[in-house]
């Protein structure tokens, strides 16, 4: 495929050349629209044993909003970043329906194919031994949240006794919320222990996200993890894990997924110095 000059290389993933990576690759558009294409090393390095040979699969995106210096002010802008995030999500997902890939991070872009070619090439054992280990995987985040404590009332133990002044009737309530609020993170703790249990009976691998915070947030977020489950084990995971989360109150499980491993995907080599230029 000729490339335009003023395109960069994006790549979305990893995956090995199989049938049904090539018909997931058909009329698959990506990031602008534009078409998304397997890129193997040149010439195609030679699989090992039965494996088919390792690609990219890419897409050329303008470099005027792609470049080291662009991109940097492009992540200040909200409705793009969501757009390429978006994008990038939907094509990998496209692709892992079909396949096993290794996604690769947003925005991962090179001067040109030839470059993204010789990327492939230096992380090619690397990214065969990750591929190995993802196939027959899928990962399931869970998240664990803390419900908001119940408004104090009359009715709550320490408001038993009638307060005599507004300073007491103050410290009353105050202390009525502080002993729900170490109520609640006790039933989490619990919980958040009895789903890391569970889950290490199904899983293969864990990784543990910082919790999510901010204005966005309506929850507070105590357990953002991500495991890798073997594609067989992920409806009785799924189950297992509701169970145990059941018994305890205050608290809110959130399950999503099957999504692609993006959390258990190698990180992608940084882009190799031109020939002629100096080495990194």
């Amino acid at each position: 495929m000729n490339q335009d000059p003023g395109t960069l290389t994006y790549v979305y993933a990893a995956a090995y050349l199989t049938e049904p990576l090539r018909a997931a690759l058909t009329g698959l558009h990506g990031i602008y629209g534009t078409p998304v294409h397997p890129l193997a090393t040149d010439p195609p390095t030679a699989p090992t044993g039965a494996l088919p040979p390792l690609v990219f699969a890419a897409s050329h995106v303008p470099a005027h909003d792609f470049n080291e210096h662009d991109l940097k002010n492009h992540f200040e802008d909200l409705h793009w970043l969501e757009a390429v995030a978006r994008a990038h999500h939907d094509v990998v997902q496209a692709l892992a329906a079909r396949a096993t890939v290794l996604p690769l991070r947003m925005a991962t872009v090179y001067q040109d194919d030839d470059r993204a070619r010789s990327a492939l090439t230096a992380q090619h054992t690397t990214l065969r031994e990750r591929l190995t280990q993802l196939a027959g995987h899928t990962e399931i985040g869970v998240k664990l949240y803390l419900a908001a404590p119940p408004p104090t009332t009359d009715t709550t133990p320490a408001a038993a006794a009638p307060a005599t002044t507004p300073g007491k009737a103050y410290l009353q309530r105050r202390r009525a919320q502080h002993h729900t609020r170490e109520t609640l993170y006790g039933q989490a703790q619990q919980a958040a222990a009895a789903i890391e249990t569970t889950a290490a009976r199904y899983t293969t691998e864990r990784v543990s996200h910082p919790v999510q915070s901010g204005a966005l947030t309506t929850a507070e977020n105590l357990l953002n993890d991500a495991y890798l489950v073997p594609d067989e084990l992920a409806h009785d995971f799924t189950t297992a894990l509701q169970d145990a989360a059941r018994p305890f109150d205050g608290i809110r499980l959130e399950v999503t997924g099957p999504w692609a491993p993006y959390s258990f995907a190698a990180p992608p080599a940084p882009e190799p110095p031109a020939p002629d230029g100096p080495p990194s």
